[in-house]
Order: C-alpha cells, then sequence, then structure tokens
C-alpha cells in the first residue's frame, strides 16, 4: 500500500477554510490512489478522511487509548475504514511514521509539532527509511525558520543517509 500520513489540528470544524483545504488534500490523495492515514480522530484528521473517502479511498485511522483516556468522549472519526489501535501516544506516532511512504503536515499544535519532530528524528537516526515530509502554511515556515537560524551552527549539514 502506498500510505500517506497527514498530520494536523484536532480542532477545525467543517466548512473552516482549514477544513476544506485538508478535505481537498485528502481527496487529490486518495485519486492519485494513495492510503490516507491520520490519527482518526477530528479536526483536520476527520477532513483528510472525509476527502479520501469521498473519492473512493481508504482511510487508516490510527487512535490511541491514552488520547481517549485524557479526553474522555473522544471517539474516531466516522470516515476510517481501518483502525489501528495502540495504547500509548508514542508508538501511535511511530506507526503513522513507520508504515507510510511520505508525511504531511497541516497546521496544528503540539500534537503535530511532535509528529514533525518524531518524523525527522525517525529518518535522520535511519529508523525508517528516508521519506518526504512536507509542512504545509505558514506556522510550520516560521517555527522551521526560527529553528534554523537559531541552532544552525549546532545541526548538521545532512540529517539523512
Amino acid at each position: 500500500m502506498n500510505v500517506i500520513s497527514v498530520f494536523g489540528s484536532a480542532n477545525p470544524q467543517p466548512g473552516s477554510v482549514a477544513y476544506e483545504q485538508a478535505r481537498t488534500l485528502g481527496g487529490l490523495l486518495a485519486a492519485a490512489g494513495f492510503v490516507v492515514s491520520t490519527g482518526g480522530y477530528g479536526g483536520l484528521m476527520s477532513a483528510a478522511s472525509q476527502g479520501a473517502r469521498e473519492n473512493g479511498g481508504h482511510v487508516i485511522g490510527v487512535t490511541c487509548d491514552r488520547i481517549e483516556s485524557y479526553r474522555p468522549g473522544l471517539t474516531m472519526n466516522r470516515w476510517v475504514v481501518e483502525e489501528v489501535r495502540f495504547a500509548n501516544l508514542r508508538d501511535r506516532v511511530h506507526y503513522l511514521v513507520a508504515e507510510c511512504a511520505g508525511a504531511v503536515a497541516l497546521p496544528g499544535g503540539i500534537g503535530t509539532l511532535s509528529e514533525i519532530a518524531l518524523t525527522w528524528s525517525l529518518i535522520q537516526t535511519s529508523e525508517v527509511l528516508p521519506k518526504p515530509l512536507l509542512l504545509v502554511g505558514e506556522l510550520w515556515a516560521s517555527v522551521m525558520n526560527t529553528f534554523w537560524e537559531a541552532r544552525m551552527d549546532l545541526l548538521p549539514a545532512r540529517t539523512a543517509p
């Protein structure tokens, strides 16, 4: 399976610009023959899942007992076809990274930032095969520019073999 993992905020609601952009992305990925894998919950995860399903795609939702205990009442979005469940956040994110051919990070918060950092680190240490990681939006451009400017003298010239 050619899987693309989509990371992003759990907060945007249907009809918002961010939600509709993620829905479009999911649809385009499905139309191109990709399986869409997300964290399986709401917001941009639901939007990408919805877009993929509306375009005949397969959607994997990677859910987590720990997140659901932290947020009682949280349920998997209705667009997920196949659920993969983990007990903890670490294993959930590792699966999202290890089992994809590439990843797209849409606007989000600390959860999305941690997914970006772990993806980058797993690629850098060769724990997973090198793969594209696309960061979408001004938020991530600003975060990465600040990071590179502040840390340039401390970072290696390359991050993957």
